[in-house]
């Protein structure tokens, strides 16, 4: 029956109710298409109760954690494995290497399982990860049993390790982003391609003249050696140019012969640093926000078409129209959202029953991904103690007047200056007695204003665990008060103070001007946009990662034990060459680089480090060519070009694009609906009567909330469970642009058909989009 009634697409055709609702299985059914809209899942699976139930375990979070945890520790083993940081026996990290494969295999057949044989076998990231697993399988044993006949030999397959935390399907959404960024980066190659090849054929042309220029001159370095005589060493010189760590050192051989000379590194500099890196950003940038509006396009699209095989599952008829019940949209609710309270459970209901007719029609189900993405807070606004303990003393005039005085914005303004006067005190002279004797003043204004808010707001509420700024102003007055008690005791005992604790002291006053931060709006609204962005920022914290910890194995592979670190009490002659001779009388050994080197992982994420800051980069890559062989270079370029010019400006355009939305975004059409509904229903708090001014502007209030209105009247008015919209900073940028994306389409429309929407590519027009077009 329930089979029957999901192949037809409805649960029940007649709308009365005696009819049979729903099953089970129908319920399930359309809870994984609207969880995989909430999370942009894009997951074609089948569709039996079987296969659902194990969906469902799929996406469980303890499987989630599980893998996260196996691919945490593979990529670990490297700490551990030869060259180790802690090293352990080739037995112990194979096993443990042969039981993350197993984890992993299990979880790609576990998916396998789930999806279609044809849409499972079509899916590259499934065919990476078994090539992997089995490369890494001959690896093991071929490295093993070469170990056992004491034939040392390669680990390669260690630099596939990343490749498990980028392609599991659907694991963490930093990992779909991560993936997102690196299909960004590989449809953005064919274009960055042309510009390389034309910036290498400039830095060619320019070679060839330095060679015949410079070649024959009989010049020399400042270390001795021959000056642009090697084709070769004069094109490495000049790609270092353009980083410009070799500057003006490379030009003043030519220099001092002829002053003249100076004008071809000039030119060089401004065609191949400022015009083609200026344009490698540029193409970068160009091709990041065309790649990205399409992946929004086709998730927004992905997105409303799960709500519409949601919604046509459930789907009953009523009059002409089809809408879900709202026993079934409960139902569905409570699957999706098993966490979610009632209380938020009926106000979603009334958001999308708008005209409270007993079901939801297909245009509002479509929003309720959106409506569960929403945090809404859930606030028990409670009176203050006094008020119970003592009301007359509480409510009278008195009290009213310095609560009044306290909620006011003259009294941040007034605490602003103080913050800004104990700055200049702080940067005056601390031996001297009156600084010494200010501060206290300082410390005892401080702390009478925490007891006037503490006095004023509920402080249950006032210290709630998302009350940050008002938690990090507490802590950091106690802690200056009690570090300067403690040093003016220890003075006085011994008449000298304790330098640790001064520090302290110091340090803590100094973290104190931080609220200046929070009390300036301009300097607010960067910060808020700052911390909004934030968590994207970790989809490039992870890919940094993935592209380091490659070029770590393979860097230890290429040259650990060529650069030794000796202590600086050492004697020995090979504590000056770093262990290596072939770097006497080299600006490696010279400068002590000796304790960058590639024999442990913590070590080679160092050395990357500085390859990333490119200062100095060249003396690096010049000191491995040394001990190797000079073609090791060409490993140092290779990152420069992955990380410096593709990586880096790819974050620089993701910054640019995240801070424009983030900074000039309104409220989404969903979220203003919803807070519309919470003020219609009349249990709304506003945002002035849960924030504190410039302590907590932009920072969430706890669940039981607070309420700092304009005195005792309006929160008497203000008792029991009230709703308000979470902060902003739960958006992601994704979620951002999405919904900009979103606001173009129209509610009726269902999109184009899911293979239309699968082949997506940047170059198609449909639909036009004016506002994500020109969001910057």
């Amino acid at each position: 029956m329930a089979r029957a009634r999901a192949a037809a697409g409805l649960c029940a055709r007649d709308p009365q109710p005696s009819e049979e609702s729903c099953t089970q299985e129908d319920l399930l059914l359309a809870a994984a298409y609207v969880s995989d809209a909430e999370h942009n899942r894009n997951v074609r699976f089948e569709t039996s109760p079987q296969t659902i139930r194990l969906y469902y375990f799929y996406n469980h979070w303890a499987m989630r954690a599980a893998t996260n945890f196996f691919i945490f520790l593979d990529l670990s083993l490297a700490l551990f494995e030869e060259p180790a940081l802690f090293p352990l026996p080739f037995l112990a990290t194979s096993i443990a290497e042969v039981l993350c494969l197993t984890a992993f295999f299990g979880r790609l057949v576990h998916f396998a399982k789930v999806t279609p044989q044809m849409v499972f076998w079509k899916d590259t990231k499934n065919i990476c990860i078994m090539v992997t697993i089995v490369l890494t399988l001959i690896d093991l044993i071929i490295y093993g049993s070469l170990e056992a006949v004491s034939i040392h030999t390669v680990r390669w397959s260690r630099a596939l390790r990343p490749v498990f935390l980028i392609n599991f399907p659907q694991s963490r959404q930093v990992r779909i982003q991560i993936r997102r960024t690196f299909r960004s980066i590989r449809n953005t190659l064919p274009d960055i391609l042309y510009v390389f090849l034309l910036f290498l054929f400039s830095m060619l042309i320019f070679s060839l003249m330095a060679l015949k220029l410079f070649g024959d001159r009989g010049l020399r370095t400042a270390g001795g050696s021959p000056y642009f005589t090697d084709i070769l060493e004069i094109a490495f010189e000049l790609y270092v140019l353009v980083t410009t760590a070799n500057s003006p050192d490379v030009m003043m051989p030519a220099y001092d012969f002829n002053w003249w000379y100076s004008l071809y590194f000039i030119t060089y500099i401004i065609i191949n640093t400022y015009i083609f890196m200026s344009v490698f950003l540029a193409v970068i940038y160009n091709n990041y926000r065309k790649h990205l509006k399409n992946e929004i396009r086709k998730l927004a699209y992905l997105k409303r078409h799960k709500m519409i095989q949601a919604f046509d599952i459930l789907k009953v008829k009523v009059g002409s129209e089809f809408v879900v019940k709202e026993a079934e949209w409960k139902r569905l609710a409570k699957i999706v959202a098993p966490n979610i309270s009632s209380s938020h459970l009926e106000l979603l209901l009334k958001i999308s029953d708008e005209g409270q007719k007993g079901h939801v029609d297909k245009t509002n189900f479509i929003r309720l991904a959106d409506l569960l993405n929403i945090q809404v807070v859930t606030m028990d606004v409670k009176r203050h103690p006094l008020e119970a303990w003592m009301p007359q003393v509480y409510t009278s005039s008195l009290s009213l007047f310095i609560q009044k005085m306290v909620q006011h914005r003259i009294f941040v303004w007034i605490y602003d200056v103080i913050i800004l006067i104990n700055a200049v005190f702080i940067a005056l002279d601390e031996k001297n007695a009156l600084i010494s004797y200010a501060e206290w003043l300082f410390l005892s204004l401080y702390i009478t204003e925490i007891l006037l808010k503490l006095y004023t707001y509920e402080p249950r509420a006032y210290f709630g665990r998302k009350q940050f700024w008002n938690w990090f102003d507490t802590l950091i007055i106690i802690a200056a008060l009690v570090a300067t008690v403690a040093n003016a005791t220890i003075q006085s005992a011994s008449r000298r103070s304790s330098q640790q604790i001064l520090d302290i002291v110091l340090v803590l006053r100094v973290l104190r001007l931080l609220r200046v931060i929070v009390s300036i709006e301009r300097f607010r609204v960067i910060v808020t946009t700052l911390i909004n962005i934030g968590p994207t920022m970790l989809t490039f914290g992870g890919l940094v990662l993935v592209v380091y910890y490659t070029f770590a194995i393979i860097g230890m592979e290429m040259f650990h034990g060529k650069v030794q670190f000796f202590d600086s009490n050492f004697t020995t002659p090979g504590a000056l060459v770093c262990g290596n001779p072939a770097l006497k009388d080299t600006a490696f050994a010279r400068d002590r680089y000796c304790k960058n080197n590639f024999n442990d992982l913590a070590s080679s994420f160092i050395v990357l480090m500085e390859l990333t800051v490119v200062n100095q980069w060249h003396i690096i890559a010049g000191g491995f060519a040394l001990v190797t062989h000079q073609a090791a270079k060409l490993y140092f370029i290779a990152f420069h070009v992955v990380v410096v010019i593709l990586i880096v400006n790819i974050f620089i355009a993701f910054i640019l694009e995240a801070f424009f939305v983030a900074y000039s975004l309104e409220k989404s059409e969903v979220e203003t609906a919803i807070e519309k509904k919470i003020q219609e229903l009349g249990v709304g708090v506003k945002e002035e009567e849960v924030q504190d001014g410039a302590l907590i502007d932009h920072v969430d209030t706890k669940d039981s909330g607070f309420s700092g209105g304009d005195g005792h009247s309006k929160r008497k008015g203000s008792k029991g469970l009230y709703f308000r919209i979470a902060s902003k900073r739960y958006r992601t940028v994704d979620t951002l642009l999405q919904r900009m994306f979103e606001s173009e389409i129209a509610p009726e429309d269902e999109g184009p058909s899911l293979d239309e929407i699968l082949n997506f590519s940047p170059s198609d027009i449909y639909p036009r989009n004016p506002n994500f077009e020109n969001s910057t």
